[in-house]
């Protein structure tokens, strides 16, 4: 695996690994990696003949108060494990490289953006987007991959794509869990033994409402019941709990497929979030 963080370097190594019609997949993170990220290496390597993985800690997606100082950071090990996984490259550029001195320019998803985490996180989803352009750019990926945790980020950047022309599939990979339910996430790391064991509550409340709406059940008093559950198995706020076009995000007071349940909650200094699909089947 090479490990490269110049761009003029990046491209001429993935001309290289296109020669003979072979294709790429680019699977973006920002490191401290967990068995959530190695399964999207795993669906890149299924889609693509070759997959380059980033690890970027991307400053401006992050905000004033948040942990971008404090965020994981461990390039050897997360290297180690990405060579596990066949990876050809990890791009792992410095501050520097993605934007350079004088950089003004940033993307707006701004209908997708404005609520949920948007609403939580002012700016998050202007700097996801703008970073993600700019590994397209980089890499020029035929396929890239992205974790459904994050449901609203997997629906603005397959918007981005389309809107802006990527050529570019973008793939949705299924959201890993721990043992007891858990979406695998690097903040899960900031989580005290007694919240760990609490934060089961998350998603087996959005799991049980899911299935309520599904089964014919009112939605208000479905995602009333979930936040109550999740508050009283240890939460101390929610940030939102909706049930939402699983395309274009609007609200739903009703139930109407394709529709996703979107929740973000805080418990201790740790806000987790999480989703699952509400559909017949359940």
């Amino acid at each position: 695996m090479q490990i490269i963080r110049d761009i003029e370097t990046l491209r001429e190594a993935v001309v290289a690994l296109k020669q003979g019609g072979k294709s790429v997949a680019l699977v973006p993170t920002m490191g401290a990696l967990h068995d959530g990220h190695l399964s999207l290496v795993r669906m890149g390597r299924e889609a693509a003949d070759h997959v380059v993985a980033s690890i970027f800690v991307n400053p401006t997606q992050f905000g004033p108060n948040e942990d971008f100082a404090a965020y994981p950071r461990d390039e050897a090990r997360d290297a180690a494990l990405l060579r596990g996984e066949g990876t050809a490259i990890l791009w792992a550029p410095d501050v520097a490289t993605v934007y350079p001195e004088g950089h003004s320019s940033h993307i707006e998803v701004a209908e997708l953006g404005a609520d949920y985490c948007g609403a939580a996180r002012p700016g998050h989803f202007d700097g996801v987007a703008t970073i993600v352009a700019k590994l397209f750019n980089q890499v020029q990926p035929d396929v890239a991959v992205f974790g459904e945790k994050d449901w609203q980020q997997l629906a603005i950047i397959r918007r981005m794509a389309r809107d802006l022309d990527f050529p570019v599939e973008i793939l949705g990979a299924p959201i890993a869990r721990d043992h007891d339910g858990l979406a695998l996430s690097s903040r899960n790391a900031y989580l005290s033994a007694e919240e760990r064991k609490a934060a089961a509550a998350f998603p087996a409340a959005l799991q049980q409402a899911a299935a309520a709406i599904a089964g014919g059940a009112d939605v208000g008093k479905a995602l009333a019941d979930a936040e109550a559950a999740i508050l009283a198995g240890g939460f101390d706020s929610i940030d939102y709990i909706a049930l939402a076009d699983a395309e274009s995000l609007e609200r739903l007071q009703q139930y109407r497929p394709p529709a996703r349940l979107l929740a973000a909650a805080r418990i201790g200094k740790t806000r987790l979030i999480d989703n699952h699909a509400v559909n017949a089947s359940y």
